[in-house]
């Protein structure tokens, strides 16, 4: 079986960080291009930084320009941003649609996303919506095989503090047994581990995983 060659955005994040990990010790995989804003401390054979500046639609393309498949764990929060519509917008919506715009140039065989429980373009909630219209876009591209995950609330340490997400992982755990399945919490472990496996059998057109898909393909 020949070895892939990958391109991640997003490796510093909580579910990025857990998707290098996998990666990185599976041999499935021979190189790991990282792509970053600053340089990460994070050394090993297998990884390539690139840094780029993000608002520079040409960067995106060279970085992945050998690689098979993509994954895209980009993301941010509204007291990131500092309540500003417009700039989350961009870190969201242009970022990812960049991602997927450079995997159409160079033919990329799979591109995985993160996208949000609840994605729907029609939607009043402005986080919602603006996932569903990424999923919409990301659509119109006709992409060879693009797979779309779809988790509710990511269970995990993060390296910055989130005081709200923090008490709600500590909530919802015990009242996930009330929670529709689609809006359940899941480990940042298991959404990563999900989207290494569906990597691996590229099928074409667009797959879309929620709770029970992400659950299914992580084991």
């Amino acid at each position: 079986m020949e070895s892939k060659e990958v391109t991640i955005f997003g490796a510093t994040g909580l579910t990025g960080n857990s998707l290098l990990d996998i990666i990185i010790k599976d041999n499935y995989y021979h190189k790991v291009n990282i792509v970053t804003r600053k340089a990460i401390s994070i050394t090993h054979k297998k990884i390539k930084n690139h840094i780029i500046d993000f608002s520079n639609i040409k960067s995106y393309s060279k970085t992945l320009r050998n690689s098979q498949i993509v994954f895209s764990l980009i993301g941010t929060t509204q007291s990131k941003v500092k309540r500003n519509k417009e700039l989350y917008r961009k870190i969201d919506f242009d970022i990812t649609y960049n991602i997927a715009l450079a995997c159409k140039e160079n033919n990329v065989d799979n591109f995985s996303f993160i996208s949000s429980a609840g994605a729907n373009i029609k939607s009043n909630n402005f986080y919602l919506n603006l996932k569903g219209e990424i999923e919409k876009s990301i659509l119109k591209l006709n992409l060879y095989s693009t797979s779309i995950f779809r988790p509710s609330l990511l269970l995990g340490k993060r390296k910055e503090k989130r005081y709200g997400e923090r008490i709600a992982q500590i909530i919802m755990p015990f009242l996930s047994f009330l929670i529709p399945s689609t809006y359940k919490p899941i480990k940042s472990e298991i959404v990563a581990k999900s989207m290494v496996n569906s990597s691996k059998s590229i099928k074409p057109g667009c797959r879309i995983y929620h709770y029970e898909e992400i659950i299914k393909e992580s084991n």
